[in-house]
Parts: C-alpha cells; sequence; structure tokens
C-alpha cells in the first residue's frame, strides 16, 4: 500500500520513472549543424565545408537526408545517442532561423548542439572546437548568435586558411578547393567525423584536448 501511495505522489507531482527516462534521453540528443548554401554550385566550395563534414559523416554510417521543414536531417545514433544532423536550407545568413527552430522542436539543450563552420583565420585542414566565442565576421555564426541571443553555444571550426588577395574574399570562400586541398580533403573529413562523435560521446572538454589543433 506504501509502496503504491509512493508511487501515485510521484506521479501526481511529475516524478515519475517515465519523466526521469524522457529527461535522460533528452540530455543523450544532439543537434549537429552543418552551415552552408543550398544548390549545385555551391556543393564543392570551401564555404560548405560544413555541409561537405555532415554529408561525410551520414554516408560513413550509412544514414541518409531526408529534406523537412528548413533544411536537410539525418538521424545518427551512437552507443545510446541520438544526433540528429542538420543542413539549413535557409542559406548562410539566416541559418540561425533553422537551428533556433530544430533546438526547439527536439527539444535538445542548448549544450547539445554543435555548429560546423569554416574558418578564414585557420590554416587549411585545421580543427578547433569553442564552447563560445565571437562571429568572427561569419554570417552564419552571426545569425545562430542573433538567434539564439547567446554567443555560448558550441562550434567546430574548420580552417580554409586566408590565401587569397586584397577585396577577393568572397570569391576566395565561394570558390572551390584545389588540387592540393582536394588531394587532403578525404583525410580531414574522416578526423572530422571522429571530432563529432567524440562531442556526442565523451563530452566538448575531453574532445577540445583531444582534437584541437589536430
Amino acid at each position: 500500500m506504501k509502496y503504491s501511495m509512493y508511487k501515485l505522489l510521484k506521479k501526481w507531482f511529475g516524478f515519475s520513472d517515465k519523466a526521469k527516462l524522457t529527461e535522460d534521453d533528452i540530455m543523450k540528443k544532439f543537434l549537429i549543424v552543418g552551415l552552408g548554401n543550398i544548390g549545385e554550385k555551391y556543393t564543392h566550395t570551401r564555404h560548405n565545408i560544413g555541409f561537405k563534414i555532415l554529408d561525410h559523416l551520414a554516408e560513413t554510417n550509412a544514414v541518409s537526408f531526408e529534406t523537412v521543414k528548413l533544411g536537410d536531417v539525418a538521424t545518427l545514433k551512437i552507443k545510446g545517442r541520438t544526433l540528429i544532423l542538420l543542413k539549413p536550407s535557409t542559406f548562410m545568413n539566416l541559418s540561425g532561423k533553422a537551428i533556433k527552430y530544430w533546438l526547439e522542436k527536439e527539444k535538445i539543450p542548448l549544450e547539445n548542439l554543435l555548429v560546423v563552420t569554416d574558418d578564414l583565420n585557420l590554416p587549411f585542414g585545421s580543427l578547433r572546437l569553442k564552447t563560445k566565442g565571437s562571429d568572427g565576421g561569419h554570417n552564419g555564426l552571426k545569425d545562430t548568435q542573433d538567434k539564439l541571443q547567446t554567443v555560448k553555444y558550441n562550434r567546430f571550426r574548420f580552417g580554409i586558411s586566408d590565401e587569397f588577395s586584397k577585396g577577393r574574399q568572397v570569391d576566395y570562400v565561394l570558390g572551390e578547393w584545389n588540387e592540393e586541398e582536394n588531394s587532403k580533403l578525404d583525410e580531414r573529413l574522416k578526423i572530422s567525423a571522429e571530432l563529432i562523435k567524440s562531442f556526442a560521446l565523451a563530452g566538448v572538454n575531453t574532445t577540445m584536448n583531444q582534437f584541437n589543433g589536430k
């Protein structure tokens, strides 16, 4: 009798076993967002490295993207974790709209968000995971910061270097990888995918220590 009343009280006050499991499930769910622009003409550009990394992660784990509201989404399950991979269809400058929508739709806590983006300030292929920071002039990060109203969200920056002449930045980031970069890209994509899986499985701090500068 006492045990039954205890269970009933737990249910009344919202402490049921089911509620606890739901909370655990939420903490094991992650939103991994690759930034880029939709359309075939952008597919192989430096600015679309976020899309390219997520495509590699999905392909090597045999999951497929489906076109849904505000983007293409794939679901990857790894060792009890659920990774929702999102490629926004809003174009780079409105990335935050899709990110905010999918965070809220899937009830994913902000600390379980990872935004994958290109970075001109890092040498080609360099990997840098950070838990906060400025947008650094990147329009996708700028809109994300505006929509989330915080700079405290995890971002994985992939270096594309700054090997362009004055006034040619837009042409450079929207340009395609050169032959030398392409020859190294597969290996960099593989390590990038491992970084993302580590983020979900081992946590952000362990992943930073293991992968930053790698």
